[in-house]
């Protein structure tokens, strides 16, 4: 566990107010100084190196998405969105990497719910090893569950976010099952008693539906698979994250993960790491499961399987209770897909965090942020064009060696 250093912690920011807008910049990239953490360990793997072959991106244009709107680029989106770092690679050069206010290279980032792509890619290791079955119910590797909401439910119905369970993600409401988890973790002031620790959360939480319904965003999901993982292959997550994953992405720093008064990791949201290594981690769905340095992390099965979804995945995206405004999109083993088909997948989290993959472009961008509302699609969608304007961009110019990247208006 990493040490809390008070003296490093600007006067009043605590567990009270560190999601506080003004407070965001900071604690986004300081997280193991106020709260505790666990360390998720590179390794000794040599770093995976990152070629550079730097251009200028930020000109590119975004042709506006509704009638009448002005064409902007792809420098004013990142300007006008809270950005501390973003950086975007193609064929596994770097092509741009800027960072913004006190961020560096160096600068670990929580990484909000990007972190469950991290704990779904765990998982994925410990299916194509044998040690996990997405078929098997939760209760054969969590006994203790059999009286809980979640008996019955399945490792691919967590992976796929289709339980039954009563949670809910309304970030605005301190009411919502988001909020109290985060009292019992102790990532807030506990304003009602109530269980201490992620795992005793957990199992108080009930059923509303049947297991195996319509996709609904809800973080515990994540947080029940991470404990599913931890018993099937009898090792902590921040262990089992750095021998699977981690380890073996030729990552340069160690990430972290917060945990709870208990030592429990916060799988949904409680990881730290640097932007370059986040690259590195997207890489692997480019790359049929492999690291930029060769290494294979997940079996092309996996990345296969992620890429196609279920048959039902996208009827039960669409059937979500909640509007994710990604048309034909889907969400399959802790991943986003904002679009028909599978050329674009996404790893999201709140406050402005993605991950961005374009296949067919060979595309990996990152951006990290600090946006004052958790969701905030006038900062989401816009980024998300930008990614898909540069991307266009460099597919034309694959496809055609005269073809200038800058300046070019893509949708």
């Amino acid at each position: 566990m990493d040490g809390t250093n008070l003296d490093y912690v600007p006067a009043g920011v605590d567990a009270n107010n560190w999601k506080s807008p003004e407070n965001l910049r900071w604690s986004f990239q300081h997280m193991a100084d106020f709260l505790p953490t666990a360390v998720i360990s590179r390794g000794e793997a040599p770093v995976a190196q990152l070629p550079e072959a730097h251009r200028d991106l930020d000109s590119v244009m975004i042709l506006p998405s509704i009638p009448g709107g002005v064409p902007v680029s792809v420098g004013s989106v990142m300007a006008t969105t809270e950005t501390d770092g973003w950086m975007l690679m193609h064929r596994g050069a770097v092509l741009t990497e800027q960072y913004f206010g006190e961020m560096t290279p160096a600068s670990p980032h929580l990484l909000m719910s990007m972190s469950k792509s991290l704990v779904g890619a765990v998982a994925g290791a410990l299916c194509d090893s044998g040690v996990l079955d997405a078929d098997a119910q939760l209760t054969d590797y969590l006994p203790e569950l059999a009286e809980a909401g979640y008996a019955g439910a399945t490792v691919r119905q967590l992976l796929d976010m289709r339980s039954g369970i009563d949670f809910s993600e309304n970030y605005l409401d301190p009411t919502a099952g988001i909020r109290l988890m985060e009292q019992a973790i102790g990532w807030s002031a506990l304003k009602a008693p109530g269980p201490t620790g992620m795992y005793p959360f957990l199992r108080t939480l009930l059923r509303k539906t049947a297991h195996g319904g319509v996709f609904e965003y809800r973080s515990c999901e994540t947080d029940m698979l991470g404990w599913v993982c931890e018993a099937a292959a009898k090792s902590p997550m921040a262990t089992l994250m750095s021998e699977l994953v981690w380890g073996k992405l030729g990552a340069e720093s160690n990430a972290t993960m917060g945990i709870d008064q208990l030592g429990t990791g916060i799988f949904d949201g409680g990881i730290n790491a640097t932007m370059r290594d986040m690259a590195r981690f997207g890489s692997l769905f480019l790359n049929e499961g492999r690291s930029p340095s060769g290494e294979q992390v997940l079996s092309s099965e996996w990345i296969a399987q992620t890429l196609a979804g279920a048959p039902d995945s996208r009827d039960a995206f669409e059937d979500s209770p909640v509007d994710n405004l990604m048309p034909g999109g889907m969400y399959r083993n802790q991943m986003w897909f904002p679009y028909p088909g599978d050329d674009v997948v996404l790893c999201l989290g709140i406050h402005g965090q993605m991950v961005y993959i374009n296949r067919p472009a060979e595309v990996v961008a990152v951006k990290l942020s600090s946006w004052p509302m958790p969701q905030d699609p006038a900062r989401l969608f816009p980024t998300l064009h930008a990614f898909d304007a540069i991307a266009a961009a460099l597919l034309v110019e694959v496809n055609s060696a005269t073809a200038p990247v800058v300046p070019v208006e893509a949708a």
